[in-house]
C-alpha cells in the first residue's frame, strides 16, 4: 500500500559527531564548513562513557589502535569528549550564523545534561535505541523532537519503541524515525531504502516524520532516499577522510556535502507535476519542432 505524503524541502543534518578530534577550534571550523556548504543543522554526540561502558570494555584497547586517542576505549572516548559546557558553547555559536545545533545522546546523564539547554532536537543512536531509562528521560522531560534511528533493530523492536512513544500521545507529534543500516561504510546492496516504505506503511500516521541516516559512500542514495518520502537526511561530515578517527572514512567532505545540498535542492524543485499540459518553455521547442504533417 502506497502512503501519501508531500514533498518538502528537504533537511540535511552535517553530524560531525566526534569528527573534531576531541579539539573545540575544529568543531567551530567543522560547523563553519557546514554552513558554507549549504547545510541548516549539525550534531554532536554526549556520553557519559562511566555509565555507558561496562568496565571491561573501558578498559580494553581499542579494537583499531591507528584511530585511537587513549590506550583504552575509554581513555579514547574521553579524549574526544566535549563537557556540558562547551556543548553549550557550541549550541551558542551555531545560533549565532543561524544554524541549528543537536547532539546525539547515548545514556540518561547524557539525556538529562543536553535537556537541561534545550536543543530543538535530541538524536537516540541505533545503538542505544533499546535503553527505555534514557527514551523516557526524553519523552517525558524534553520538549523537542526525538530523532531515533534503527540500525540493527528487529521491526518488534522498532514497534515496542514507537508504542512506547505513544503511551504519552507524543509519537505522533515529537517522534522521527531515521531508516539506518548500522556500517562503516554500508554498500548500497545493504542500504535497503525500500525500509523506507515499510515505514511508511506501518508509521506514516503514527509518528511525526520519517527520515534516512546513511552510512554509505557518496550521494546518490540519499537523493533516492529523499524521492522516496525521507524528509531529513543525515550524514557524517568531516574535512578530511584521512584524519585519525573511526568515522572519517564513511563522512563527506565539504565538497560532498555541498553537492548533496544542490542535488536534493533540485529534487525538491522538481518533484511535482506539470502545471500544464505544455509548459511555457515547451511551447517555444513546440512552435519549432513539432511534427506538422
Amino acid at each position: 500500500m502506497a502512503f501519501d505524503f508531500k514533498y518538502e524541502e528537504p533537511k540535511v543534518i552535517a553530524e560531525i559527531g566526534c569528527n573534531h578530534k576531541g579539539e573545540f577550534d575544529i568543531a567551530i571550523e567543522l560547523i563553519d564548513l557546514a554552513k558554507k556548504s549549504g547545510a541548516k543543522y549539525v550534531k554532536f554526540q554526549k556520553r557519559n562513557n562511566r555509565e555507558l561502558l561496562t568496565q571491561e570494555q573501558y578498559d580494553t584497547p581499542h579494537p583499531v589502535p591507528q584511530n585511537s586517542y587513549g590506550n583504552t576505549y575509554g581513555a579514547h572516548r574521553e579524549f574526544l569528549e566535549f563537557n556540558v559546557e562547551q556543548h553549550k558553547r557550541l549550541k551558542e555559536y551555531c545560533e549565532s550564523i543561524d544554524m541549528v545545533y543537536s547532539t546525539s545522546v547515548w545514556d540518561v546523564t547524557s539525556a538529562k545534561e543536553m535537556i537541561s539547554f534545550e536543543p530543538e532536537f535530541l538524536k537516540v543512536p541505533s545503538a542505544c535505541n533499546n535503553n527505555f531509562e534514557m527514551l523516557r528521560v526524553l519523552r517525558d522531560n524534553f520538549n523537542g523532537q526525538v530523532q531515533l534511528s534503527i540500525g540493527m533493530t528487529t521491526k518488534e523492536e522498532v514497534e515496542e519503541i514507537v508504542s512506547f512513544f505513544e503511551e504519552t500521545n507524543h509519537a505522533k507529534s515529537r517522534l522521527l524515525i531515521y531508516s539506518c543500516t548500522s556500517g562503516y561504510p554500508v554498500p548500497a546492496c545493504d542500504v535497503s531504502l525500500l525500509e523506507i516504505n515499510w515505514l511508511y506503511e506501518t508509521y506514516g500516521n503514527r509518528v511525526h516524520q520519517i527520515g534516512f541516516s546513511g552510512h554509505h559512500l557518496g550521494i546518490n542514495l540519499d537523493v533516492a532516499a529523499y524521492t522516496l518520502g525521507a524528509k531529513w537526511i543525515e550524514r557524517h561530515f568531516t574535512k578530511d577522510k584521512n584524519w585519525k578517527g573511526t568515522d572519517h572514512g564513511a563522512s563527506l567532505e565539504p565538497y560532498e556535502l555541498e553537492n548533496l545540498v544542490n542535488a536534493l535542492t533540485q529534487s525538491y524543485e522538481a518533484l511535482h507535476p506539470k502545471n500544464d499540459e505544455i509548459l511555457p518553455i515547451e511551447q517555444v521547442q513546440r512552435d519549432k519542432l513539432k511534427n506538422r504533417k
